[in-house]
């Protein structure tokens, strides 16, 4: 799996990635596009098969409640996969690394991300709960998994 980093995460998860097994992974500033927009980025995530990390939830998969109805993967009809690491506002690098630690033990067990948006949630810091989703993209209306942690 090749794993993209929005540049709005650390460098240190593609580091953590490819520590991980995912040799290919990378970040958008190391392949040249850093402070690409969003729309700018879609042809080089999916022409180069790119399965994109990011915290900007809202901006690729459209509001919570809603995903595919607007964002970046709104009318993308074959993708790579899309993850999500969503937290309180301001989350620092430890947060952003337990949850993408997270994400990659969710990949150990389902690698196959086709079609598909892995959403990590840190509901709050002071309750500590993750919550690990996965549904369609483009939307079926339902979750493939969930879990709680």
């Amino acid at each position: 799996m090749r794993l993209l980093i929005d540049e709005c995460l650390s460098e240190d998860l593609a580091k953590l990635a490819r520590e991980r097994g995912h040799l290919e992974a990378s970040h958008v500033r190391w392949i040249g596009k850093g402070g690409a927009k969003d729309w700018e980025l879609m042809p080089v995530i999916l022409e180069d098969d790119w399965t994109f990390v990011t915290k900007n939830s809202i901006d690729f998969r459209g509001p919570a409640n809603a995903p595919g109805g607007s964002g970046e993967y709104v009318d993308i009809d074959l993708h790579a996969g899309l993850i999500c690491l969503n937290g309180p506002v301001g989350m620092d690098l430890d947060m952003q690394v337990e949850l993408f630690e997270v994400a990659l033990d969710d990949l150990d067990t389902q690698s196959d991300l086709v079609n598909q948006v892995l959403e990590i949630t840190l509901s709050s810091e002071i309750d500590a709960d993750i919550r690990i989703v996965r549904y369609a993209l483009p939307a079926e209306g339902r979750p493939v998994t969930t879990e709680e942690s």
